[in-house]
């Protein structure tokens, strides 16, 4: 019984174990192993980044986008962001070129009927869906900023589509006697008029996209299909 008794006395001295029980506590699985944190490689940090700037930029705009909140949201420190981007400026930069680029992509890619009325349908419905899809690329495209020069903004990516409509418009204007000159300022017009709404529906998103697009293509086709040749105005007339 003494050899039992020192025995029970030694190892409840051992470290690590309950006097009252003499046992070791239970140990939770996983205890005592390094948490396994994935690291990303370069291109998927940088990935991570644009994302998440975009984001911010969609909700703040430029200005009030800093990198530290970049940072932040990524859990890394603003080092790593200047690594990647070189600062704010190119940061933004790199998200709005991929946002144009995606948006001509997306209307590019849909125009393909032959007839110019079904042209100006799959353009209109191409515009709403990229806003629908892509709410805070199109928040980001929308929002000037002094950053960036008039090659980098939503101005230039309608400008873009315009000069691809103005082709169209000037073989249909040849083929129906109108001055193909002129195409260039109604393909403004009607690129202008969809983008315009197009901003309007961003806020509202009612009626529905399809229906938004058959009222944009009532209104523009309706109108060129009944186009005067000299039209004039008539509040100077008789001047």
């Amino acid at each position: 019984m003494t050899e039992r008794r020192r025995s029970d006395e030694n190892m409840a001295d051992v470290p690590g174990r309950d006097r009252a029980t003499n046992r070791r506590p239970a140990v939770p699985a996983g205890a005592g192993k390094p948490s396994a944190r994935v690291r990303m490689s370069a291109a998927q940090r940088r990935e991570q980044l644009i994302a998440i700037a975009r984001q911010i930029f969609a909700e703040r705009g430029f200005d009030a986008t800093s990198i530290e909140e970049v940072a932040a949201r990524a859990k890394v420190s603003k080092p790593v962001v200047y690594e990647h981007f070189g600062g704010k400026e190119g940061l933004y930069a790199v998200v709005v070129d991929r946002e144009v680029r995606a948006l001509l992509d997306r209307i590019t890619t849909a125009l393909t009927a032959g007839h110019p009325r079904e042209l100006l349908e799959q353009a209109a419905l191409a515009l709403l869906t990229y806003i629908e899809e892509e709410t805070s690329g199109f928040r980001v495209l929308v929002r000037e900023s002094p950053v960036l020069s008039a090659a980098g903004n939503f101005s230039s990516v309608m400008n873009d589509v315009a000069h691809q409509v103005e082709h169209i418009l000037g073989a249909e204007f040849s083929s129906r006697g109108y001055d193909p000159k002129l195409a260039e300022l109604y393909s403004q017009a009607l690129v202008g008029m969809v983008a315009l709404t197009g901003r309007w529906w961003l806020e509202v998103r009612k009626p529905r996209k399809e229906t938004v697009a058959a009222h944009l293509v009532n209104l523009a086709w309706s109108g060129l299909s009944h186009l005067e040749a000299k039209p004039s105005l008539i509040t100077v007339r008789g001047r």
